[in-house]
């Protein structure tokens, strides 16, 4: 079977009079590294939604240019290098600014990350051409296919990191997000490069009408898709107070320093009454244990004086095991409830694989409280303000099939954060970002409190209705409303944007086998 393209056949002569691409020559690495930084740019808070149509383009037409699947993989990383480099390099802050890792430690790491990310890309593009080097309309199945695919399991080996996965750009703005409620992100991925698929054929295999209508069916299908009301309103609309402490992350766990945090938060309780009140991630750095009774009883005193709850980010531990939870504690006029983060993350909440890569941490790293314990899977959600809430707790709500867990159920959806490891630049936004997706998927509102930003109120639509400016010390006050009902995302999960991957990829994989 040949892995090189035909001289003849559907791709006309534009395509081969770019014989002077040769896919494995520097300069054409450096063009799809370009180009995969460049598209960051789609993302919040620079939302160039269309973005990704052109880029995702490109790279395909050298993918095909590429004439083997070797130099397409080799495309496909290079992309994946700058389009991970630029959008996580927030990472080289984590680890270096707050986990204390030595400067050129934190380089290599970041590095290495970077490469492993963009063997994704790279395995997008080598499956791609091997399923159909002729281009066409399975070339665009193929690429959008192996790369929603690759998203997926991006998002699940080793726990995952789903971030930067290229349906976020299309929140909330594009006729493509429309898709989401359907199928989640990775629905709207496979959109979005099969739509770059139809422009690559509009500009390099005519005839172009076929492409320019498959385009204009996306689009419109998207479209429509948004305009359905998949949820309805439940009970009251719900005034809710969210609080932005803006604790620099050094000082969060100095102990000359709590004091002050603790009034800060008592503060901006008392001056911002609500029915719900929802304080950020580790608002109080302690130990259940360790929080002072009296000020537990002040916050659950102002919750009551308003017929309402408060949520408050601690550590709770439990006597039997003493495991430490990063969790989130209601407090006020319902019954005291807790949720417990499940998701955590590696290094900077548990320790993978401690018997090998203990010395990791021990060695390089100075986290407070990084080998925490996880909440179970699935938890109730907690019943409180008239309202059933799923909450989540900084990074799990960058995966959504965990956050439907709770869901029909759950008739809003509660994010609380640290977002202070990330810097102050583009990570905030993206996360905020990946939130409104959400909040689209499942058809909720979305109520964000952190600590140093981007502190808001999402509405099922993913519409950023009202947010905080980073690194200011307030109070985020508005309404919200409880929705019911269930999105096909919601019931169905992943599983049917996994399955129509793996159908293409299945159906192309036998075409090309009886092609011979």
């Amino acid at each position: 079977m040949r892995d090189e393209l035909s001289t003849t056949g559907p791709l006309p002569g534009l395509l081969h009079r770019s014989s002077f691409i040769v896919s494995s020559s520097p300069r054409s690495a450096l063009v799809c590294a370009a180009l995969g930084a460049v598209n960051v740019f789609s993302f919040s808070p620079f939302n160039l939604f269309p973005l990704p149509l052109l880029t995702f383009a490109a790279l395909m037409w050298l993918w095909l240019c590429a004439g083997h699947r070797r130099h397409a993989a080799w495309l496909g990383f290079a992309f994946g290098l700058g389009y991970f480099g630029a959008g996580v390099a927030w990472l080289y802050v984590s680890l270096h600014d707050f986990g204390g890792m030595p400067v050129v430690v934190t380089v290599l790491v970041t590095a290495l990350f970077c490469a492993y990310l963009a063997l994704f890309p790279a395995a997008a593009g080598w499956l791609a051409v091997r399923l159909a080097p002729e281009g066409g309309l399975a070339f665009a199945l193929a690429a959008a296919a192996s790369w929603a695919l690759g998203e997926w399991l991006r998002g699940w080996l080793f726990t995952g990191f789903p971030w930067l996965t290229i349906g976020y750009s299309q929140v909330p703005a594009s006729p493509l997000a429309g898709f989401a409620p359907l199928s989640g992100v990775f629905g709207v991925s496979f959109s979005t490069v099969l739509a770059a698929g139809m422009i690559q054929r509009f500009i390099a295999e005519p005839p172009r009408r076929s492409s320019a209508l498959g385009l204009l069916l996306l689009l419109a299908g998207g479209f429509g898709l948004g305009q359905i009301p998949w949820t309805t309103p439940v009970g009251p609309a719900l005034s809710v107070s969210l609080l932005q402490g803006n604790i620099a992350q050094e000082m969060k766990f100095r102990e000359a320093d709590l004091i002050s945090q603790l009034q800060t938060y008592l503060d901006l309780t008392k001056q911002n009454p609500a029915r719900l009140v929802i304080l950020p991630e580790s608002a109080v750095p302690l130990l259940r244990s360790q929080v002072p009774e009296e000020y537990l009883q002040q916050l659950e005193g102002i919750a009551k004086a308003q017929g309402g709850d408060l949520l408050v980010g601690l550590f709770d531990q439990t006597e039997s095991t003493g495991d430490i939870y990063n969790s989130v504690m209601s407090l006020g006029a319902s019954a005291t409830q807790i949720y417990r983060k499940h998701h955590l993350v590696p290094f900077g909440e548990f320790i993978p694989l401690k018997p090998l890569v203990g010395w990791v941490y021990e060695t390089f790293l100075t986290i407070p409280l990084a080998d925490q314990a996880r909440g179970a899977r699935v938890q109730e959600p907690l019943k409180v303000a008239g309202q059933r809430l799923a909450v989540d707790i900084c990074y799990e709500d960058a995966f959504g099939e965990e956050i439907i867990g709770q869901l029909p159920e759950a008739t809003l959806l509660v994010n609380v954060s640290n977002d202070a490891w990330f810097g102050t630049r583009i990570a905030p936004w993206q996360h905020t970002q990946i939130a409104q997706t959400r909040a689209l998927e499942t058809g909720r509102f979305m109520l964000r409190a952190t600590n140093t930003g981007v502190t808001s109120i999402i509405d099922h639509r993913g519409e950023l209705r009202d947010h905080l400016p980073q690194l200011t010390t307030a109070a985020l006050r508005g309404t919200a409303e409880g929705r019911q009902g269930a999105t096909p995302y919601v019931r169905l999960g992943n599983a049917p944007i996994v399955g129509l991957s793996l159908a293409v990829i299945g159906t192309l994989a036998w075409r090309r086998r009886r092609a011979g």
